[in-house]
C-alpha cells in the first residue's frame, strides 16, 4: 500500500472531465467548509487543475474561524470566518457549501441548540449568494435526509436528515427563483473513502484501514447485518464540477451517491483482500438491518453521462489506505 505516482495518474486520469471544465471557467471558486474532508479534496482537485496564480486569484476559503490551510503539495492559503462571507465583492462565482454540524455533534449538544446553529451557518450562506454573485452552488447533504420522517431510524440520525432536508428546500428554491441564471446540484452523500478521512473511530472503512495496516485482525463486532455502499470523494466533487460547469443543466440537480451496497463483513474482506489481513465477524443475532446506502444504477449512469466509470472499493481502499499511512508515519 505505499504511495506512488501511477495513484496520482489514475486519480487524476478520473478526473479529467472535471479539471477541463475548471479550467475553462473564469468563475471565482468559493468554499464555505474548506478545512473538512470534503473541501480538503476540493482544493487537492483544484489545485491539480489550476496553476499558482489562478489557484490562488480564484480560490477563496470560509470556516468557522480565521485559520491558514496547507496543502499536501505546500500550496499555503487562508481561510475567512464565514461572517466575512457577504462582504467578497460582487462577482460571478460557484460556491461550495460543505459546511454543517455532523450527526456525531447531536449527543453533545441539547438538540435546540443543534439546529439553531446550523440553521444560522445556512442561513449565513442563504443570505450572502446574490450579495457576492453566486451563480452556481453545490450543497452537500446527506443520506440522512431520507431518514428524516422514519419512526424506525435512530434520533439523531433522524434530526440531522431533517436538517440536512431543510438545506435541500431552502437552496433549492433559491435557485429555482432565479432558473436560467442560477443552477445547484445537491447531493446526498452516504457512505465515502478517500484521503483527508477524519473521525476515524466513527468511520467502519477508516477503523477497518487502520487495523490492517497496523497488522491486527479485523473484527467486526455488529450484531447484525450493516449495509453500506461506498463512493470516492473525488469522484463525488468530479460529478458536481461537471453539473456545475457544464454548458447545459437543470435549475436544481439532485442525487445520490451510491457504489455496490455491501455487508461490513464483506467490506472487511475487501480491506483485508487489499491490506493483507484476517477478518473476525461476530455471529449476526439480530434480526434487524441497517442499511444506509444509495443507488448503485443511477450513480453509474450519472458517471457514465460525464464519461466517467465508478471505482470499485478495493481500488477506494487503497487510496484511502495510501494517505492513512502517510498520516501515520508524520504522526
Amino acid at each position: 500500500m505505499a504511495p506512488g505516482n501511477d495513484l496520482d495518474r489514475q486519480s487524476m486520469q478520473f478526473a479529467a472531465p472535471a479539471l477541463s471544465l475548471l479550467r475553462s471557467d473564469e468563475r471565482r471558486i468559493v468554499i464555505v467548509g474548506a478545512r473538512g474532508w470534503i473541501g480538503r479534496t476540493l482544493l487537492a482537485l483544484l489545485r491539480a487543475a489550476l496553476d499558482s496564480d489562478e489557484f490562488a486569484r480564484r480560490v477563496v476559503c470560509f470556516g468557522s474561524a480565521e485559520r491558514g490551510i496547507v496543502l499536501d503539495d505546500g500550496t499555503r492559503l487562508d481561510q475567512y470566518a464565514l461572517d466575512d462571507l457577504a462582504a467578497l465583492p460582487r462577482q460571478p462565482t460557484v460556491l461550495f457549501h460543505l459546511a454543517f454540524l455532523t450527526k456525531d455533534k447531536v449527543a453533545g449538544m441539547e438538540a435546540q441548540a443543534y439546529c439553531a446553529a446550523n440553521r444560522a451557518l445556512s442561513q449565513t450562506v442563504h443570505d450572502a449568494l446574490d450579495r457576492i454573485g453566486v451563480d452556481r452552488l453545490f450543497v452537500a447533504s446527506s443520506g440522512a435526509a431520507a431518514f428524516a420522517d422514519d419512526p424506525g431510524a435512530a434520533g439523531d440520525l433522524r434530526l440531522y436528515g431533517a436538517l440536512k432536508r431543510e438545506d435541500e428546500e431552502r437552496f433549492a428554491a433559491w435557485a429555482r427563483n432565479r432558473a436560467g441564471t442560477c443552477r445547484v446540484a445537491i447531493g446526498r452523500i452516504y457512505s465515502v473513502s478517500g484521503p483527508w478521512m477524519n473521525k476515524h473511530e466513527t468511520y467502519a472503512l477508516a477503523s477497518f484501514i487502520l487495523d490492517a495496516l497496523a497488522g491486527r485482525p479485523i473484527e467486526v463486532r455488529a450484531p447484525r447485518r450493516v449495509l453500506r455502499s461506498y463512493v470516492a470523494v473525488r469522484e463525488v466533487l468530479s460529478v458536481v464540477v461537471c453539473m456545475l460547469l457544464s454548458t447545459d443543466g437543470l435549475a436544481v440537480q439532485c442525487f445520490a451517491t451510491g457504489g455496490e451496497p455491501l455487508e461490513l463483513g464483506e467490506v472487511a474482506a475487501v480491506v483485508a483482500q487489499v491490506g493483507g489481513a484476517i477478518v473476525s465477524r461476530r455471529p449476526i443475532s439480530e434480526p434487524e438491518e441497517n442499511r444506509y446506502t444509495g443507488d448503485a444504477a443511477a450513480w453509474t449512469a450519472l458517471l457514465a453521462r460525464y464519461g466517467m466509470t465508478h471505482l470499485p472499493l478495493d481500488g477506494q481502499v487503497a487510496e484511502t489506505a495510501v494517505w492513512l499511512a502517510q498520516k501515520a508515519e508524520e504522526s
